[in-house]
């Protein structure tokens, strides 16, 4: 049995694959209740595949969650009044459209998982995920998620996006620095959401046995990037411009996806042990794409809302701490916790020693997964509020300066995980 046969599909979208027969290229929108955005992502992509691929045969799948806001009724109906505005060459196949609800549990992760097995049905060369409620996704964005799969052989492209300085700050602090000094490679937003792959990358994903774990709710993101990375397959990043998304304060309540995300980042380090442990340094990678600048929408940010939150857990969390922490590191956070808002320089390297505390502790088992990874929660805001409130007057490019020292201060501190990992 094929892998793709595991995977369990409603009678239409067998159907429709049976009719389709063979695709070269495949793109996926997983969606729950987007009607008020998807229509704008689907004539994106059909616009990006008339125009880049008119030789090809594509398939646009929308693997939907139970949406009861007509999003799969607007797939379906979604088209292109005026195709003669987009096209230079007029394309030989229509773009066939899937439609179809996903097995398993709730969550983006299962809604890829039904994308990738149609995929491998339709034996695609090439396929690329996009989110349904983009507001700034072009044409453009199709062809730079496929052309460096389907022209220079990469397996995994990675988006890159302009972005706010303060958006994306578990990216910035956690996700990337951390990926980046385990794994040696520059993807600099592993859970940017969009993504292209190979057929054959697509074939490997629903050959891991995680889906009924938590990345088929949330964790999908990094766990594709980590795995493409860590199983040795070639990756790239792509220059996407602005994602314009609803961007959320880093003081709201983000439990539910920081826990995802950085206990995805934390398991799969055991995941993939063999790889990240002789890594040494890192590099760039080949990155497409023409950089230009872009308007953003600023992100508000409650700093003192933060810092509260920071002096509670120093306050109500030191017992779970010491078990966490090094006793010298939990010293210094103490006095950290208080002083005034105006002193309150959390430093790169307290920061980065936390963070390897943390994931040592969830190696070793010391606490149960949930409960390690909330314990985090006041340190990161902690972390965020003195960042935000160190870059409050500086450019978006001294920010990107400064985290390039934070990730360089990872990568100086990875011997000692190393060596109280084995111990």
């Amino acid at each position: 049995m094929k892998l793709f046969d595991s995977v369990p599909l409603q009678d239409e979208a067998k159907k429709l694959v049976a009719a389709i027969e063979q695709a070269d290229i495949v793109v996926g929108i997983p969606s729950y209740n987007n009607a008020r955005t998807i229509g704008h992502v689907v004539r994106a992509v059909q616009a990006g595949l008339a125009k880049y691929f008119p030789s090809s045969k594509c398939v646009l799948i929308n693997s939907d969650g139970g949406s009861n806001d007509g999003t799969s009724e607007i797939v379906r109906q979604t088209g292109i009044d005026n195709l003669a505005t987009v096209l230079v060459k007029h394309p030989q196949f229509p773009v066939h459209k899937i439609v179809t609800g996903y097995h398993g549990i709730p969550g983006k992760g299962s809604a890829f998982r039904t994308i990738f097995a149609l995929a491998a049905r339709l034996g695609a060369k090439a396929c690329c995920v996009v989110d349904s409620d983009l507001r700034s996704i072009t044409p453009e964005w199709i062809e730079l998620l496929l052309d460096p799969v389907l022209d220079n052989g990469f397996d995994f492209v990675s988006p890159l996006y302009q972005r706010h300085k303060f958006d994306g700050t578990i990216t910035n602090s956690i996700v990337y620095p951390l990926t980046r000094a385990l794994y040696g490679q520059r993807i600099r937003q592993p859970i940017g959401g969009d993504f292209g792959f190979s057929g054959r990358l697509a074939e490997h994903y629903l050959s891991k046995n995680v889906w009924d774990t938590e990345v088929a709710r949330f964790g999908i993101d990094i766990w594709m990037t980590t795995t493409a990375i860590g199983d040795g397959f070639k990756v790239c990043q792509s220059y996407l411009g602005a994602k314009l998304h609803d961007a959320k304060d880093p003081s709201a309540d983000l439990t539910a996806m920081f826990t995802q995300v950085v206990g995805a980042v934390f398991a799969l380090m055991e995941t993939h042990e063999k790889a990240w442990t002789p890594a040494n340094g890192s590099r760039e990678v080949q990155t497409f794409g023409f950089h230009y600048q872009v308007g953003l929408e600023p992100v508000r940010v409650n700093v003192d809302r933060m810092l509260d939150n920071f002096r509670l857990g120093c306050r109500d969390l030191t017992s779970v701490w010491e078990k966490i922490l090094e006793s010298s590191h939990l010293s210094q956070l103490v006095e950290l916790a208080a002083v005034d808002k105006a002193k309150c320089h959390f430093s790169d390297e307290l920061w980065v020693q936390a963070v390897y505390d943390f994931t040592l502790a969830y190696h070793h088992r010391r606490f149960p997964a949930d409960h390690l990874l909330r314990s985090l929660i006041p340190l990161y805001l902690g972390r965020t509020a003195s960042f935000v409130l160190e870059m409050a007057e500086s450019t978006a490019e001294e920010v990107e300066a400064r985290l390039e020292n934070l990730c360089m201060v990872y990568e100086k501190f990875k011997p000692d995980l190393l060596r109280r990992w084995a111990g």
